[in-house]
């Protein structure tokens, strides 16, 4: 599939649990590209079986990105289009879409995106919290670097959006409450899947449930920025 003759990388949104939640369109891609270049491979798998899409799919992810990516691009050369994806999500959000991004953009290939479903704004929007102006810092380093994000954090106006995994949000919480004291949080945990939850409380609460009880699922963290 090419676009007026000329090949194209797509970068195509998937849904983050539910898989209801794609677009028409991005299905259509799916079934038409010559290769998707894929996060997780056994995921992508599960989505399209779901929409019976045989297309070949190979592993692309930030261990493998500077050997996969000039495979793609000599796909895309030999005027072929990709659709690029990630594990869940819209490509590019804290994912390795970035360094192929910039080397297709050198090569001059067409780049089109398919938007689509989003954790960062599933999340916000349903936080009840300022979203006019917000600041989305992915996720904090574990170690080199975190005391000093969160001091930068600690002086932000803006609501504050981060992701984190269950095996570091107590860490994450703890280290909010130090750095940035006790202010409101909402919590949004495995966002359209079966056990979605979100939790709309304030740093030292969330702390103590979930100090009770072991998290699970992927979370979407939404801080309220410093007032004024």
């Amino acid at each position: 599939m090419t676009e007026n003759n000329y090949p194209v990388l797509y970068i195509v949104s998937t849904p983050i649990g539910n898989l209801k939640d794609i677009t028409y369109r991005a299905v259509e891609i799916l079934s038409l590209v010559d290769l998707i270049a894929s996060e997780d491979t056994r995921r992508t798998k599960i989505l399209l079986n779901h929409y019976g899409i045989k297309k070949p799919v190979i592993s692309y992810n930030d261990i493998n990105k500077k050997k996969i990516t000039p495979k793609i691009l000599n796909k895309l050369q030999e005027n072929n289009s990709v659709a690029l994806v990630s594990d869940s999500g819209t490509p590019g959000i804290s994912d390795p879409l970035y360094y192929l991004l910039t080397s297709a953009i050198d090569e001059k290939i067409k780049i089109i995106p398919v938007p689509g479903a989003s954790a960062l704004l599933a999340g916000i929007v349903t936080a009840g919290l300022p979203n006019d102006r917000f600041i989305f810092e992915g996720f904090i380093p574990p170690k080199k670097g975190r005391e000093k994000r969160f001091l930068q954090l600690k002086e932000e106006p803006r609501t504050i959006v981060l992701f984190e995994s269950p095996y570091r949000l107590i860490k994450t919480l703890t280290d909010l409450e130090k750095f940035l004291g006790n202010r409101r949080i909402s919590i949004g945990r495995e966002l359209t899947k079966i056990y979605e939850e979100i939790i709309r409380t304030d740093i030292e609460s969330a702390l103590k449930m979930f100090s009770k009880k072991k998290p699970k699922g992927e979370f979407v963290l939404v801080i309220e920025g410093k007032r004024k």
